[in-house]
């Protein structure tokens, strides 16, 4: 916004010559957000206190400042964050500053905004912006405009020690997460470089962070011997200053706090002559030899070992889940013997008690009825990779029980029982307003995300649906049920199998109903209906569109295709929401309609999915209308033989087999 910009400048030359530390702080950029704030609200008297109480704050001393006061549509949350290499004293002086700009400038016209500062940067929103991880808004721009000397070289130890940089911010703590080194480039240029995330954000989500903020140095300054990516949850910088205006950090201010980090990176390779280059193709046929000698010695052992069996069950899984391993007495007394009046529900392999433990833990007891048809491998399936699955929106199992006939799972124990719960019932839906109906979204996206990309397996769920996603007591998304789950290599994108398992009717992706083809985008498919149906409140194949029944991606298509929401929006959410929930409903659906298209190539990635959920600007692919089978009869699979990959499906009734682990 040029006016704001503009606005902004005034105000900082006016604080340059009656605040003398303005000029230290140096404003760089600034966003205000939508949502205009009555100057006399309570939202913004309750963002002036909480700006003044934390600027004048003393006790912090690390540089980051999160706060939050107010209740309701009230209730304000703030983030400041100073450069880590900076003194108490100037960080204060940052925020004191900030605050009075963001004030001017922001605060009478949005209920969010940023301010980024060359040592520091201020933030508030009137949502939870604690431990979210964000990408936009953002900015990048030019620390040195100069050519750098050997692009291509200079790129490579530039990327080296962004990496470094990367790893080294994302391993801190809850009070620091920031790193800075430097690096000899070709022709003896120093580098010097910067990464720093909120500390409140998980060490993953740190690494994303700055895994896009350094995808994005070749937007802005490719070949540049300076530059700088700045988002609202990490920002890196590079440059070839340490003092300066244009300095990437202060590395003797830097030192007074903790050591100095020299980067371990290789120095690009010096021209030394011919007797250097000798030197080291000596040592490489060297080490080539021991290496040959070594597999050799070990292909022998290998080979005059006695030979067992192989064993399909990973040894560190193996492990992890012997040590989940729980008594069958244990388990029966927790529940009162499986009592009827301890039954939570009853699934599709069997029932779900609740249970109490002796130290008064509460748990979930999935008991495997014998004629279930989930055999022992599916059985071993579920409880090895939920003994390896680590996420806060997948359900964590606590233990299981194999004793003779016995298959009992133990799970957390959720409060709120399942989504279907709440999302089908005409009375419990209103619970559910637009707010919380978006975070269950966005937990159920980044569940999926870390099952296919981010775990140590690739993982397709292949049963994805509204009982199928439980939520805890602050209605956050847990995925569950990994019985049908299928791993993959780490390079393989699909599979086959003779027979439908698994989904409902609905929520199967039409390559996996015709052929019997499953990838990760099968399960993108089924989190398009799921998106729908808890926007609409309505199961998939049974939406009542006035006196006609209609599949709901019909009904989604047709609405969207006119701008309207009023049929297939839930009407309750219609009442109270705003014309900013509107615009997000809207985006919801042309992202659940994404999911739906017939080419799966069409489809989006969940990492595309959780980043076009998390942004309002970035744009979304026009989606082509989908189209539906009759679910009411299931045609058959046809799957030439060529194609038929699954060589061990007789392994359970339900043609499910056990894939090989792969580390990531």
């Amino acid at each position: 916004m040029p006016s704001v910009s503009f606005l902004f400048f005034l105000l900082y030359l006016t604080l340059i010559s009656h605040h003398g530390t303005i000029a230290q702080i140096g404003f760089v950029k600034s966003f205000c957000g939508e949502g205009p704030t009555d100057s006399n609200s309570s939202f913004r008297s309750n963002l002036r206190n909480l700006l003044l109480n934390m600027s004048f704050n003393t006790q912090i001393d690390y540089g980051f400042y999160n706060f939050s006061s107010g209740n309701n549509s009230d209730k304000v949350y703030v983030i400041g964050l100073c450069r880590g290499d900076i003194t108490v004293q100037d960080c204060r002086n940052c925020i004191q500053d900030s605050r009075v700009i963001i004030l001017q400038v922001c605060a009478p016209n949005a209920r969010e905004a940023i301010g980024w500062y060359d040592m520091c940067f201020l933030r508030y929103s009137n949502r939870s912006i604690f431990g979210v991880m964000e990408t936009s808004p953002g900015y990048n721009s030019l620390l040195d405009s100069s050519d750098a000397l050997e692009k291509d070289e200079f790129k490579n130890v530039l990327m080296q020690m962004m990496s470094y940089l990367r790893e080294k911010a994302a391993s801190g703590d809850s009070l620091r997460k920031f790193a800075v080194a430097n690096a000899s480039g070709p022709g003896n240029q120093t580098i010097y470089g910067l990464a720093q995330c909120t500390p409140d954000l998980s060490n993953k989500d740190c690494d994303i962070c700055l895994r896009r903020a350094i995808s994005d140095i070749s937007k802005c300054c490719d070949g540049k011997r300076g530059g700088r990516v700045v988002q609202p949850s990490c920002n890196i910088r590079f440059g070839p200053d340490s003092v300066g205006p244009n300095s990437v950090f202060d590395a003797s201010a830097y030192n007074n706090t903790q050591p100095f980090v020299q980067s371990p990176l290789p120095h690009p390779a010096s021209k030394q002559g011919k007797r250097n280059k000798s030197s080291r193709i000596v040592t490489a046929a060297v080490v080539a030899f021991t290496a040959g000698l070594t597999l050799l010695i070990f292909i022998v052992v290998i080979y005059l070992k006695p030979r067992r069996r192989p064993n399909k069950i990973g040894t560190e899984a193996k492990d992890a889940a012997d040590s989940l391993q729980m008594d069958f007495e244990t388990i029966r007394m927790a529940t009162n013997d499986f009592a009827d009046a301890n039954k939570l529900g009853q699934g599709g392999f069997g029932a779900v008690y609740l249970g109490r433990l002796c130290n008064g833990q509460e748990i979930a007891v999935k008991r495997l009825s014998r004629n279930s048809g989930q055999g022992d491998v599916e059985f071993k399936n579920e409880v090895l990779l939920m003994a390896k699955l680590q996420h806060r929106n997948l359900v964590k199992l606590l233990g299981f029980c194999h004793k003779k006939e016995e298959r009992l799972l133990v799970y957390e124990f959720l409060p709120n029982k399942s989504l279907d719960y709440f999302i089908f019932d005409p009375i419990k839906r209103s619970y559910l307003n637009w707010q919380k109906r978006v975070k269950i979204i966005e937990g159920i996206s980044r569940g999926l995300l870390y099952l296919h990309q981010d775990s140590r397996v690739r993982i397709i769920h292949r049963d994805l649906k509204p009982n199928n996603i439980l939520l805890d007591e602050d209605m956050d998304a847990k995925i569950s049920d990994f019985g049908m789950a299928r791993l993959f290599a780490i390079d393989q994108t699909q599979s086959n199998t003779s027979k439908l398992l698994g989904l409902s009717n609905g929520y199967m992706a039409p390559e996996y109903v015709k052929h019997g083809i499953f990838s990760t985008k099968s399960d993108v498919f089924s989190f398009g209906v799921l998106v729908l149906e808890i926007i609409s409140g309505q199961k998939n194949g049974e939406f009542h569109n006035e006196e006609t029944i209609e599949h709901i991606g019909t009904v989604a298509w047709k609405s969207w295709r006119k701008g309207i929401l009023a049929n297939i929006v839930d009407p309750t959410l219609l009442i109270e929401e705003g014309d900013s929930s509107r615009n997000k409903m809207m985006r919801c659906i042309q992202i659940g309609l994404l999911c739906l298209q017939v080419n799966t190539a069409h489809r989006p990635s969940m990492a595309s999915i959780v980043t076009l959920l998390s942004s309002s600007s970035c744009p979304i692919p026009v989606p082509s209308e989908p189209s539906f089978y009759n679910w009411t009869s299931m045609p058959s699979i046809d799957i030439p033989s060529s194609l038929s990959g699954d060589q061990s499906v007789e392994e359970s009734r339900n043609e499910l087999t056990f894939s090989e682990q792969f580390p990531r």
